[in-house]
């Protein structure tokens, strides 16, 4: 098994992207907890930025493998149209903006033209449609990506890396859990730059890579499709580098990160029960769960240390 995995996945040693002298120390290794999908990949962190890179990684013409169709995020953002009337769904909003498990927390601007890099099945689209947006998409996978585009969404079928330049400025650009997906983050920021109206927004989520959440059994490090991890320093150090301010970081009111990485743990030291598999499917419970873990949640995030950020940037000025 191990020797016909090996044969089809080529793997791949990179520098840091900063341009930094190749002088790295291991932080972890690891597997994939997510998929169970083989292999064991380690991360290093450059010592003279501190940005941390799964190395070597898988190349971008075979990482595919390690993105099932049933991969989560997928099955994860179905559109699903519901009545937007009475006190339930007002509830149901007031809920949404307290809790923002997935970080979708956005500046207050006027609706304009919006891209979604890693848009998945499209749930977000049809969101910010409804309130006034002109949205598109960009997918990896083509199985997500017809599920947005049998609703009628521009969504292109393919990597940020290899996307051409649209024939129109965005006034937002928005990314949840994508950048620490991308093979080339340094390229890409500067890409999704010259494609933002001036003054405009990039808003995205990722995980926080801060030590406590840098082990094997971490749910953030997800190996190996998460290529980057980040620490709110060397992310806002990548903007600058790239053309963005940050005006704002959000570190998440949830739990999600913590639960999972104790569920991980357990299941890989005393084997799977259901206290393991409830934790580690954490992520995706109700909100009526997180609504009861919020005062911790809350707690936490006032210091830096619920797993998860949201930040704000907006293109420099020349």
């Amino acid at each position: 098994m191990a020797d016909a995995y090996f044969e089809n996945i080529a793997l791949e040693s990179i520098p840091c992207p900063n341009g930094c002298v190749e002088d790295d120390k291991l932080i972890v290794s690891g597997y994939d907890l997510l998929c169970g999908l083989p292999g064991e990949f380690t991360v290093v962190q450059c010592k003279q930025c501190g940005l941390m890179r799964t190395n070597p990684r898988p190349t971008a013409a075979t990482i595919g493998y390690y993105y099932p169709d049933n991969y989560g995020p997928y099955a994860g953002t179905r559109i699903t149209k519901n009545d937007n009337s009475g006190i339930a769904f007002t509830w149901k909003k007031k809920i949404d903006s307290i809790l923002s498990t997935k970080g979708e927390a956005l500046p207050n601007t006027p609706p304009g033209n919006l891209l979604e890099v890693g848009c998945a099945s499209g749930s977000f689209l049809y969101k910010m449609e409804q309130i006034g947006w002109n949205v598109e998409g960009i997918e990896f996978s083509e199985k997500a990506s017809e599920n947005a585009r049998s609703h009628g969404y521009k969504v292109t079928t393919g990597s940020l890396e290899s996307a051409q330049e649209p024939d129109k400025k965005y006034d937002l650009i928005v990314a949840w859990m994508v950048i620490e997906h991308l093979h080339d983050p340094k390229g890409s920021l500067e890409k999704l730059n010259k494609w933002t109206e001036k003054n405009g927004f990039l808003v995205f989520s990722i995980p926080n890579s801060s030590r406590l959440f840098m082990n094997k059994y971490s749910y953030n490090l997800q190996l190996p499709t998460h290529l980057f991890h980040f620490t709110p320093d060397t992310i806002t150090a990548l903007l600058k580098k790239t053309g963005w301010h940050t005006e704002r970081i959000i570190h998440q009111v949830t739990l999600s990160s913590l639960m999972a990485s104790a569920g991980y743990w357990l299941r890989e030291t005393r084997g799977e029960s259901k206290l393991s598999r409830w934790l580690v499917g954490y992520p995706t419970k109700s909100r009526k769960l997180h609504l009861l873990f919020y005062p911790l949640a809350y707690l936490l995030a006032k210091f830096g240390q619920t797993g998860r950020m949201t930040i704000w940037a907006r293109k420099a000025d020349d």
